[in-house]
């Protein structure tokens, strides 16, 4: 099937999502582990780009610590030898419409930026598995903190990703749930609510007092 779908043209996306503290262990041997299943979808399964999205077994998140330190070590390695296109799913703890979401979502597009991601997938609050808790915004904060974390030193991010993680990590056990699309939007003109439009310029500032000077 997969050799009649690479003759017809079709893009063929491989996914996978290694588990940290999981079978795979730690930190080190999930990185390896995530190296070796994005190589084998380009060997194995004619893939044209890798998504992976390693998750905490404890959190089920993508923002974590260990998770976004697998990412960023899986990423840089197959960057380093490889042409290979590479992206990332997002899974962020909170809910939309609140801060703590938005800074998730950034401190992981940064991450992914730095460590040579190519593209970006997300961003599904509320860890992807709430009905109806995924907006635009928080896409548009992804995309955004990502261009301008482009081209910057890796050591100047990590300083910025230490401070986000530290900041957000505490609240894990009562991270906001956030509000349902139609809630945080006008579903008519599917545009943000001024409180959603506050709680983005708050993370704003948040990002930009890290040291990431983002110009929207």
């Amino acid at each position: 099937m997969l050799t009649g779908r690479t003759a017809s043209g079709d893009t063929i996306m491989i996914e996978q999502m290694p588990i940290f503290g999981g079978y795979t262990g730690g930190i080190e041997e999930t990185a390896i582990c995530d190296v070796a299943t994005t190589l084998g979808s380009f060997a194995l399964f004619s893939g044209n780009f890798h998504l992976d999205g390693p998750i905490h077994i404890r959190w089920g998140i993508t923002t974590a610590r260990e998770t976004l330190q697998i990412a960023a070590h899986a990423a840089a390695a197959v960057d380093a030898n490889t042409d290979l296109l590479l992206a990332n799913q997002y899974y962020p703890m909170a809910g939309p419409c609140t801060e703590m979401c938005l800074i998730e979502t950034a401190c992981q597009a940064i991450n992914d930026t730095g460590s040579g991601r190519e593209l970006l997938s997300g961003s599904a609050a509320a860890k992807g598995v709430v009905q109806d808790k995924t907006t635009g915004l928080e896409a548009r904060l992804m995309g955004e903190a990502a261009r301008t974390a482009a081209g910057m030193k890796v050591s100047d991010l990590n300083e910025i990703i230490n401070k986000l993680v530290s900041n957000y990590e505490k609240n894990y056990n009562n991270a906001p749930e956030g509000k349902s699309f139609r809630e945080c939007y006008d579903v008519l003109t599917v545009k943000p609510t001024a409180e959603y439009i506050a709680v983005y310029d708050q993370a704003l500032a948040t990002l930009r007092a890290a040291g990431l000077d983002i110009k929207h």
